[in-house]
Order: C-alpha cells, then sequence, then structure tokens
C-alpha cells in the first residue's frame, strides 16, 4: 500500500506434501527437504506435511521423540530457511510420565505440529483429540493438547488441526469463529474398511464447519496388512463450503494448490452459520 506496508496477499499458494514416513527421524528430515524443495520451486508459500512425519506410528514414541530445540526440528527450521517457505511438519515431543494399569510407568509424548519458517511467529499445536478408536489406544502413548492454535501466515489466519481432530466438528467451528480462513490437517490415517469415504465426507464436511479452506495433508497409503507406517493417501483441498477443489491418489505426490480469500468472505457472508 501507499504507507510501504505490505497488504495481505488475497491469494495464497499451498503444497501438500504427501508421503511415507519410516522410524528413522534422520531419513525422514531427508525427505521433508526433498519434498520441501519441490514445493517451493512450485511457488508454494506454505508447505504441509503429514503427521507423524517425523517418525511413524509403527514405532516406540516415547524413545523417538525429540524436544522442540532438538535435531529434527532444527533441521526443519533449516529446511524453511533455505527454501524461503513456511513449514508445518508433524513430530513427537516429551510430555509426561504415567503408570499404567499394570501398575508400569511409562512417558508420553505429544502429537505436535511444528509451523516454522517464512517469517511466521514460530507456533506448535498438540493434538486435542487422541485416537482411541477402532481398537487403537493413542491416549496410552500420547497425552492430549488442550489449546487451540492459529498462525498468521501472509496475512492470513491458519487453524491447526491433526487427523482424528476431524471427527469433532466443534473445533472446526471454533476455528471459523476466530477467524481462521484456512485449515491444514496433517493426518496419518489407517486403511481399513470405510476409511476412505470417512476422510472424504469428514474432510469436506469440517471445511463447511470451519467455513474455511481446509488443506488435508495424509501419509501415503499402506496396507492395512501392514502394521505402520499407517496412510490413506487422498490428501485434499476442500474449499469452505465443502467441496473439492483437489485430490491426490495412494502414492508420494505433491499438491499444489491456490486459494482465495473472497471465496471465505463470499461463503460467511451468503451462508452466515458462524
Amino acid at each position: 500500500g501507499r504507507s510501504g506496508v505490505t497488504s495481505p496477499s488475497s491469494v495464497l499458494r499451498l503444497a501438500g506434501c504427501q508421503w511415507t514416513a519410516t522410524g528413522d527421524p534422520a531419513d525422514n528430515l531427508a525427505t521433508v527437504e526433498r519434498m520441501t524443495a519441490r514445493a517451493a520451486e512450485a511457488g508454494a508459500r506454505l508447505v504441509v506435511h503429514p503427521e507423524a512425519a517425523m517418525a511413524s506410528f509403527a514405532g516406540r514414541l516415547d524413545t523417538v521423540a525429540q524436544p522442540l530445540d532438538g535435531a529434527f526440528a532444527d533441521g526443519v527450521r533449516a529446511v524453511a530457511e533455505r527454501h524461503g517457505v513456511t513449514v508445518v511438519v508433524g513430530m513427537f515431543t516429551p510430555a509426561d510420565e504415567v503408570t499404567t494399569a499394570e501398575g508400569k510407568e511409562r512417558s508420553r509424548v505429544h502429537n505436535t505440529l511444528l509451523v516454522t519458517g517464512g517469517g511466521v511467529e514460530e507456533t506448535t499445536y498438540r493434538k486435542i483429540h487422541l485416537y482411541d478408536a477402532f481398537g487403537g489406544r493413542e491416549s496410552d502413548t500420547v497425552a492430549p493438547g488442550d489449546d487451540l492454535s492459529a498462525v498468521d501466515v501472509a496475512g492470513w489466519s491458519v487453524g491447526l488441526a491433526t487427523c482424528y481432530d476431524v471427527r469433532f466438528a466443534d473445533q472446526f467451528g471454533q476455528l471459523g469463529r476466530r477467524g481462521a480462513e484456512l485449515v491444514v490437517l496433517p493426518a496419518s490415517w489407517g486403511d481399513g474398511p470405510g476409511k476412505a469415504s470417512q476422510w472424504d465426507l469428514l474432510t469436506r464436511a469440517r471445511a463447511h464447519d470451519a467455513q474455511a479452506w481446509l488443506l488435508a495433508v495424509g501419509q501415503a497409503w499402506t496396507p492395512e496388512s501392514v502394521s505402520g507406517p499407517y496412510g490413506i493417501g487422498r490428501s485434499a483441498l476442500t474449499d469452505p463450503t465443502g467441496e473439492v477443489r483437489a485430490r491426490l491418489g495412494g502414492g508420494e505426490d505433491l499438491l499444489v494448490v491456490e486459494i482465495d480469500r473472497e471465496t471465505v468472505t463470499r461463503t460467511r457472508r451468503t451462508i452466515p452459520i458462524l
């Protein structure tokens, strides 16, 4: 503008990086680097990686967890800096000690999203809703977060959510009411009967609930018979009315998309549910 202050961009280019994590954070950091480089080359300003990108759910989380000043997070910061982009990446950070029903002491982790680089104020989000479903017990190894989180990226308010959160409509309505224009949803969504259609339904519904763009980025597909890492692919961009604008298949891939603020404004004006 005339004052010399850059006005917020009305269009934002995003990239969702769909890939399969291993149990080794150093391997996975190399993939974060490789995929982020491709995304930056494609002009993305915000680059989103899956949940559990630091290490897959197949191994022990307490022994692989790292603090936010550890080697993996520092590596992600360096990648973001090198490519001049904001990166969202799923990792595990140390949380607390609990006593199990058998009387054993066990360390739990936080299932954490780190948002860093590209001039943003570094932000984290700890997954609130834990996957105690389909026979899984995420709460045995993961401590829940309790705060909604959003970050300003190039003048856009970006809400944060992770995987199983997508089944809880209120979280997305709250993010919308707090002004989020985009919600990013990294995931490691296990395959199984009905899981693909549920993923498609829920990501569309939550974009509608938030009346925001929603970029859902999952681990690439792994067969149900494999005991981790867990993924279904099908990363997608959904608009504020719940329409799918772009979707990937199952394999490693990059989803590069643009979103515009006017679609959010128009939707909220036309259907004032928030």
